[in-house]
């Protein structure tokens, strides 16, 4: 019934879980530290440039190249060899969220629990779609999609409106078909992976994104 999960896939999703600092930290750090959200901003900016340049040295530069191959492989799948790896993605997906904090608290709000579903619910799709996944679509699975979607429901519907400040900032109660369209869209986007010509988009990147702004329309 049970798949085994590649030791590499746990790792990956397990450091995956550790990146829900980042929209944690865009949302809460203004008022623990006293500074303006601009500053985060600038802060998620560097994190990109620097992930990004990472990406540029280990293809340029093969010695740094095998170095980084050799600590960092094992979490890497196969086209990330080659191409930029899905953490530069998020890394772009922080940024782009720390910006639209910027316009205002309710966005704040929306981009945190956005990007936070969607890191979480990613890992849950990928790891139950690796152990149990039967039915395929695409290179996923509708099993992992309904565990991102269940996940992410009860997250958002029981957890973050318990988070300090965060009701407050979203302007309200947090109804539980606000919660599940969240969820669903997570769900259906990370499944269905927008492609035009012959260029697909890494989800990692337009997923937290694309819901923010879902997110601020329904509030």
């Amino acid at each position: 019934m049970f798949n085994s999960v590649p030791r590499e896939e746990v790792y990956r999703k397990v450091l995956h879980g550790f990146v829900i600092v980042l929209p944690l930290g865009v949302f809460y750090g203004p008022n623990i530290f006293a500074v303006e959200r601009s500053f985060f901003l600038l802060l998620s900016l560097g994190m990109l440039l620097y992930s990004l340049l990472t990406e540029f040295i280990r293809f340029r530069y093969p010695p740094f190249g095998r170095w980084f191959f050799a600590t960092f492989g094992s979490m890497l799948r196969e086209e990330e060899k080659t191409q930029i790896s899905g953490a530069s993605y998020m890394a772009g997906a922080t940024f782009l969220c720390a910006w639209l904090s910027t316009i205002s608290e309710s966005f704040a709000a929306c981009s945190c629990i956005s990007l936070t579903l969607f890191i979480l619910g990613d890992a849950a799709a990928a790891l139950v779609g690796k152990a149990m996944g039967r039915i395929r679509i695409g290179k996923k699975t509708l099993e992992g999609a309904i565990a991102c979607f269940l996940l992410c429901v009860v997250l958002a519907y029981w957890v973050f409106p318990i988070l300090p400040d965060f009701l407050e900032k979203w302007g309200g109660v947090f109804y539980f078909w606000q919660a599940a369209c969240v969820a669903l869209m997570i769900s259906v986007l990370e499944l269905f992976p927008v492609q035009t010509g012959k260029v697909r988009w890494n989800d990692n990147l337009y997923v937290p994104v694309v819901v923010t702004f879902i997110a601020a329309v329904i509030r």
